[in-house]
């Protein structure tokens, strides 16, 4: 590769690889689970492999545009962040936090899994697929991998869920202790948890695994879908995870694997004030979350009229009222703003912790401040306090004052700094596109044809 292209004999090379091999692509309804594929799957196809993809139709006009073949759901039911509690009224009376997280663990992954696994098998009388390559939450991994007898890659897009006797349980947010009174408790943690918090998941999952007379291996809901995994390509690297003396063997860490992006936009987003502030601090809550009052409002009523920019995304929600509300000449405000435009220049990055953004920053040696519990960001979070990569508020309402205090304290410590920019170039030593590949490669062998007649057959 020669400055980011591939030249005539290593695309010779790499399609002789592939070999017209077929790989569908897969992922659960949600943006963090969908995004971090698209480049890994527009390289495959770059070097040769029939590359399709099956999801919710939320991401098929995003698909397509990466001119990539999409199926949609059929016998899927369509759950997703967005319509779950109109789906299912029932959720919104639900009061105790881990009934609703088991509520949602059954009804957003593990009763859709026997629907994805109907869905994919129909795909495959037309589209006879040497491959699956789905999100780490995809509930229909094991079925795709022991019923299909077909090889299936799975991406971590999230902190690894794996259960370690090293560490507290996962799904908590919890930091690990390797005293001996520590592991002792996080022993306990983890019997906890796996009997008695998540008893309901626990017992759903195995349910449906028993239906296709596929074992659970002892392991719960969290685990399952690493285990019957061939690879986990886990997005980061070893610097943002936990110490394990267990660490599953089929784990590989392949540095950021961040969205597609096109090699040329029109015109980049730029803003005068980002020449004249010294201190800068982007902000943003992510797409999905709709309530501006959660994290952008405290950060821009924290910084009006000092000597801080504030540079805020909103992902198009009530952007022209915060502008209404905040006229102040030091406060930026925009629906979307591309991050590699902006945090090259910003001194810190607010957000509730979404993994995508978190990745970039560290690819851009930005320490953060992060507000965010639910969907998992409290096991991100916890990782970035934890690493001193910044500061973790434990919250999903911070204050204004508590943004402030943390955002100056990242800004004035060097220490938040120094341990971003180790991190950054730990990531920067990983080439994720073309580790996955040498990984996908060396998993389709021979053998895999041989796998494939035998599920025909039967």
């Amino acid at each position: 590769m020669k400055n980011g292209h591939i030249d005539l004999k290593e695309k010779i090379a790499s399609s002789s690889k592939a070999g017209g091999k077929k790989i569908l692509f897969a992922n659960v309804p949600a943006d963090g689970h969908f995004n971090p594929l698209t480049a890994l799957a527009k390289h495959l196809q770059t070097t040769g492999y029939d590359v399709r993809w099956y999801s919710s139709s939320t991401y098929e006009a995003r698909v397509k545009k990466l001119q990539i073949p999409f199926y949609g759901f059929k016998k899927a039911f369509e759950v997703t962040g967005e319509n779950i509690d109109s789906l299912f009224p029932e959720r919104a009376g639900i009061k105790s936090k881990i009934k609703k997280l088991n509520f949602d663990i059954v009804n957003f992954f593990t009763l859709r899994g026997p629907e994805y696994y109907t869905d994919i098998s129909e795909i495959y009388s037309t589209f006879p697929f040497d491959m699956v390559i789905a999100d780490c939450a995809f509930s229909a991994i094991p079925m795709i991998k022991e019923k299909m007898n077909v090889p299936v890659i799975s991406i971590g897009v999230m902190p690894l869920f794996q259960t370690s006797k090293d560490l507290p349980p996962s799904g908590l947010g919890l930091t690990p202790s390797y005293s001996l009174a520590g592991k002792i408790k996080q022993s306990f943690l983890r019997y906890f948890i796996n009997k008695v918090l998540f008893k309901t998941s626990n017992k759903v999952m195995n349910k449906v695994l028993s239906s296709y007379n596929i074992s659970n291996e002892g392991s719960g809901v969290f685990d399952i879908m690493a285990i019957k995994a061939d690879l986990i390509l886990q997005s980061g690297s070893p610097g943002f995870e936990y110490y394990r003396s267990d660490l599953g063997k089929n784990v590989r860490f392949i540095g950021p694997l961040l969205p597609y992006k096109e090699n040329k936009r029109s015109e980049q987003w730029f803003d005068n004030r980002l020449l004249k502030y010294q201190k800068i601090i982007l902000v943003t809550q992510g797409t999905l979350e709709k309530d501006t009052e959660k994290i952008i409002v405290p950060a821009l009523e924290a910084f009006k009229d000092t000597d801080t920019l504030v540079v805020a995304t909103t992902g198009g929600s009530q952007t022209k009222e915060l502008r209404e509300r905040f006229p102040q000449k030091n406060l930026v405000i925009e629906d979307y703003i591309p991050f590699d435009d902006i945090m090259p220049y910003a001194s810190v990055f607010v957000s509730n912790g979404g993994y995508g953004g978190v990745m970039l920053a560290m690819q851009y040696q930005l320490p953060m401040v992060v507000a965010g519990i639910h969907e998992g960001k409290n096991e991100i979070n916890a990782r970035i306090g934890y690493f001193r990569l910044g500061i973790n508020l434990n919250t999903e309402t911070p204050a204004p004052a508590a943004i402030k205090l943390a955002a100056e304290k990242v800004m004035s410590n060097e220490v938040y700094r120094q341990n971003i920019i180790d991190l950054g170039k730990e990531l920067a030593g990983y080439d994720p596109c073309k580790l996955c590949e040498q990984y996908v490669t060396e998993l389709l062998g021979p053998e895999t044809r041989n796998n494939r007649m035998t599920y025909i057959l039967n």
